[in-house]
């Protein structure tokens, strides 16, 4: 994210020598020496929606192709169907996985009893059953290698990464071992998304072309 020149800016005055008068950065242009912390994405004034926090560093989201928005819709949509009465599906909500984590994932399940209220603007891991990450080409460390192991850390026990191949979504289903504290891929799937745990979720990838 580039930082625009303030003195173009129509709001930026003029002082007496008859030059801009500049306005203050934001807070979060300057990060701390530690890195950022969890609590900081709840404070920090002007950051871009849907930031998050991977070691103490604010990461910031391109804008998403129509697969990704398609792929997102249809889980929503189905693990809505078939999700048991005590979780929750959400979309676009920040897990705290620790002081300097504080990842989005594209959605999440979650138990019901972490949904506390309407200004809540995180989950914490022991509320997550489920986090998906649908790849993006400048997310592709990030969803493919850092947070898989964040969310293994932290004790999230499944977690699906979802891939764009010639159009049509591949997902690869992980479940965490515990005895290693890391996840073990548990199936790849193509046209036909169908597992019994978490819940019983039978999804029909082939559909995302009617959408």
């Amino acid at each position: 994210m580039s930082i625009a020149s303030l003195a173009d800016r129509p709001s930026a005055e003029v002082d007496k020598t008859g030059s801009p008068e500049l306005e203050p950065l934001p807070q979060w242009v300057f990060p701390p020496k530690e890195g950022f912390s969890a609590e900081d994405l709840d404070r920090l004034r002007g950051i871009p929606p849907h930031t998050e926090l991977i070691d103490g560093t604010l990461v910031f989201v391109s804008p998403q192709t129509r697969f990704h928005s398609l792929i997102v819709d249809l889980l929503i949509y189905t693990l809505r169907q078939a999700v048991p009465s005590g979780l929750r599906v959400r979309r676009e909500m920040t897990v705290t996985l620790g002081k300097r984590q504080r990842p989005e994932p594209d959605l999440v399940v979650t138990r019901a009893d972490g949904d506390l209220d309407l200004k809540q603007t995180t989950y914490q891991p022991a509320d997550v059953v489920l986090a998906v990450e649908v790849v993006s080409a400048e997310s592709e460390i990030r969803d493919r290698e850092r947070k898989p192991v964040l969310y293994a850390q932290a004790g999230i026990d499944h977690f699906w990464r979802v891939e764009e191949k010639d159009g049509r979504p591949v997902v690869y289903v992980y479940e965490l071992d515990p005895g290693t504290k890391a996840y073990a891929l548990m199936g790849i799937h193509h046209d036909r998304l169908k597992v019994s745990v978490p819940f019983d979720v039978d999804v029909d990838l082939t559909e995302i072309d009617g959408l």
